[in-house]
């Protein structure tokens, strides 16, 4: 069983771990406690998107497509070290991520989750999916998602957010400026 840091409100770790999956505060999360999540959002010199389809068993949104890669973080990891993990695990590519810091952080009932946003060409034959975790893979506009998104074929987020994805996929901050 998964073993996550425990994080306060400030995002500051408690010297604590919790259980993945237990809430009852006495080996899981409790009142007021968060954990840390990852994702990253691999985007090609088109501007696709590489997306990733969860595996049809997979608890929480099984068989719907999703961003490139997402996760928890395990106890001890960095935002970063998590990220690389990731996306070994789920897609067998290796990627040092030790000097990037994650382009947008999004707050959730339970945790933090942080957003990469990567620029990378990627073959997708030379990938290496988790059979247990990811069932195809492929590169999509934005277009493309959101119209998934609307057909219930893609984790239900935000279309504003995968928007803002594509936006903010060459830059930091929050506002443009003329070069």
């Amino acid at each position: 069983m998964e073993r996550w840091d425990v994080y306060d409100v400030h995002r500051a770790r408690t010297g604590r771990t919790a259980l993945r999956g237990v809430t009852d505060g006495k080996g899981g999360l409790g009142r007021g406690e968060y954990h840390l999540v990852v994702a990253a959002c691999i985007f090609n010199r088109q501007g696709q998107m590489l997306i990733q389809q969860r595996h049809p068993s997979k608890q929480g949104f099984p068989g719907l497509w999703d961003v490139t890669t997402a996760g928890s973080a395990l106890a001890g990891e960095t935002s970063q070290q998590a990220m690389e993990r990731e996306l070994t695990e789920e897609l067998g590519l290796t990627l040092d991520l030790s000097k990037n810091r994650p382009n947008l952080s999004i707050n959730f009932d339970r945790g933090f989750e942080d957003f990469y946003l990567l620029e990378r060409e990627v073959d997708l034959s030379a990938l290496t999916l988790q059979p247990e975790e990811v069932q195809a893979v492929q590169w999509a506009s934005l277009e493309d998602i959101c119209s998934m998104i609307g057909n219930g074929s893609f984790i239900p987020y935000y279309e504003s957010l995968i928007q803002l994805f594509f936006d903010s996929r060459e830059r930091f901050g929050c506002h443009s400026v003329p070069s």
